[in-house]
């Protein structure tokens, strides 16, 4: 049984292996311990904080092997993007050209530089450990970030958008990178995607301004533009399915898409219910697995995919779910 809680510090190191393993590209998961350090304490600052309107807060969180103890993924929400800084994205624009000496017409498109304060709340830092991806995991890891939304919901933007993460080649190497931002920021991409996680402003001081012409740039450069990185396919599917949409807006990096949803009409979170603890049993006979949270507080969620049996507004948990949530006949959870 694996279980989706909330990061704590002695998570650091098997938070780093994970990282060696995602590599590049997924810069909210950057393969240095210092860093890593930083953002779980962001989180454990995230958690604790009173909040009552969303203000940039950070929740990050683990899947554990409930028999081993042993991390095999992670994945996170931010609260609001653009609270400290500009949140940067390219736009895909259009602009329509037309000569009538020539008997021309052309739609050309091009990226147009965005920055936005006070955004959208994100979810992101989606990784799975390879070993356990082919035993449906996937949708806890992912689906459980949306019941922590539902049961949070003044903590959260009334959007939420996902930075997927783009076409990134077995060596590290972005073509779109190669293309464009190489030319300005004068790194090689791994180093630049570390250093996002530091200091963003390099961005606003060097990135162009200017709109760039698509069909300008390497014909390998514009067949990755909007495309995912193959691991993140996945991902994507299960973005589509809870009701993201693409918007024409890229990852300034790698030009990977950004999907976009209203908070409140994410399937997970609309579907989501609570329900009174009834009765725990030994084993429940069904077909059928749920998501089911401990929403006691913010410090105890957990959430576990396990079989349960309603009876009008209350439900049957099986002993090894409620352990491993720690819930006790009375007490209220959130199901998916």
């Amino acid at each position: 049984m694996y279980i989706v809680r909330p990061v704590k510090r002695s998570d650091l190191n098997q938070l780093y292996a994970l990282a060696k393993l995602a590599k590049a590209g997924l810069t909210t998961l950057p393969c240095d311990k210092r860093l890593l350090r930083t953002r779980i304490d962001e989180s454990l600052k995230g958690f604790s904080k009173k909040v009552t309107k969303p203000g940039g807060e950070v929740y990050l969180f683990v899947m554990e092997s409930t028999k081993t103890k042993r991390l095999v993924g992670t994945s996170g929400i931010v609260s609001r993007v653009g609270i400290k800084e500009p949140h940067y994205t390219y736009e895909i624009k259009q602009a329509y050209k037309e000569s009538k000496s020539l008997n021309v017409k052309k739609v050309i498109h091009y990226l147009k530089l965005k920055m936005v304060y006070n955004g959208p709340s994100e979810i992101g830092t989606l990784f799975l450990k390879p070993s356990v991806r082919e035993k449906d995991c996937g949708r806890l890891l992912a689906f459980s970030r949306y019941l922590f939304i539902a049961q949070n919901r003044r903590r959260f933007a009334g959007k939420v958008i996902a930075e997927l993460r783009g076409v990134i080649d077995e060596n590290g190497h972005s073509p779109f990178w190669n293309a464009v931002c190489k030319h300005f920021f004068m790194v090689e991409f791994k180093k630049a995607d570390l250093m996002v996680m530091q200091d963003k402003s390099f961005i606003a001081e060097l990135i162009p301004k200017h709109p760039i012409y698509i069909p300008l740039l390497p014909i390998s450069a514009q067949k990755v533009i909007g495309g995912v990185h193959a691991n993140t396919i996945p991902a994507l599917k299960l973005l589509q399915k809870e009701g993201f949409d693409n918007i024409p807006e890229i990852d300034i990096f790698e030009a990977g898409p950004v999907l976009e949803a209203k908070t409140a009409n994410i399937r997970s979170i609309r579907k989501s219910k609570m329900f009174k603890v009834s009765t725990i049993v030994d084993s429940i006979d069904t077909q059928t697995d749920y998501l089911i949270a401990n929403v006691a507080s913010l410090p105890a969620f957990a959430v576990i995919k396990n079989k349960i049996r309603i009876i009008k507004n209350s439900i049957v948990l099986t002993k090894a779910a409620a352990q491993a949530i720690r819930v006790k006949v009375g007490q209220k959870v959130r199901v998916g």
